[in-house]
């Protein structure tokens, strides 16, 4: 029991940190499902871990969301930048492409390359605002960029921010962008393992109560403290980390 809970706490932190940094949550738990093996990991422990973080990411966005009158614009912007990827995101899901996907090398370059896309895009200093400066057009280009994070490393949090990089918004702007978006695709991640749970033989035990109040914790000091650090600092930490990591992957596969 006691292992249990400790390996749950594993993932916790693992999905709750990597979620909404720009270091891929899938890669981390991929690499390492792949060093260790898990006994309490399972699709409802999964589930568990992204629902923790949805809960984090709705409650820290409360006011947001809550006030619906005068956010309107900016939650049906979020709303329809969420459409692509839930679509292709579904249709990779359904036709099993995306397990295909799911492989250390695929791993080892996405981390690499778009680690240096996102240096990139970083570089210059911006200052296009959510409230003044998003619109249709905007939050479609981070749309397509989105879809990209469905293949493992890639990152979602990291690509988002790049596209919105790139659109010239500040880096606080950007990543707010980017935590808003990861609500649809939380919630459609979400639903369709619950989806799958339903057609298996599981039970509800006390490990998801516990993976869901540690993601949550995990998720919630995370979005608070990236926050805080990218108003006053550069993403170059995380490009340096995805670029360590790359490399040490290189190091294992060839």
């Amino acid at each position: 029991m006691f292992q249990n809970i400790i390996e749950v706490l594993m993932l916790s932190a693992i999905q709750g940190i990597s979620e909404f940094l720009p270091i891929s949550s899938s890669a981390h738990l991929i690499i390492v499902s792949s060093l260790y093996e898990f006994k309490s990991s399972s699709l409802l422990i999964d589930i568990s871990l992204h629902l923790g973080s949805l809960f984090a990411i709705v409650y820290y966005f409360r006011e947001n969301l809550l006030d619906y009158k005068n956010n309107k614009r900016l939650l049906s912007l979020i709303l329809i930048g969420s459409i692509p990827l839930i679509i292709v995101g579904y249709a990779l899901y359904t036709t099993g492409i995306i397990y295909s996907l799911r492989n250390i090398k695929v791993i080892a370059w996405t981390t690499l390359v778009f680690g240096i896309v996102l240096y990139i895009a970083d570089k210059n200093r911006f200052d296009k605002k959510i409230s003044s400066n998003l619109n249709l057009q905007s939050i479609l280009f981070i749309s397509v960029f989105q879809i990209l994070s469905l293949i493992p490393g890639v990152s979602r949090a990291g690509i988002t921010i790049t596209a919105a990089r790139i659109l010239r918004f500040n880096r606080l702007d950007s990543s707010k962008i980017s935590f808003l978006l990861s609500i649809p695709a939380l919630a459609g991640a979400s639903f369709l393992g619950l989806k799958d749970v339903f057609t298996q033989s599981t039970s509800f035990n006390y490990l998801v109560i516990i993976a869901i109040t540690a993601s949550f914790f995990f998720s919630f000091v995370t979005v608070k403290f990236f926050l805080i650090y990218i108003n006053k600092f550069s993403m170059n930490a995380f490009v340096i980390y995805r670029i360590i990591i790359a490399l040490i992957l290189f190091a294992l596969i060839y």
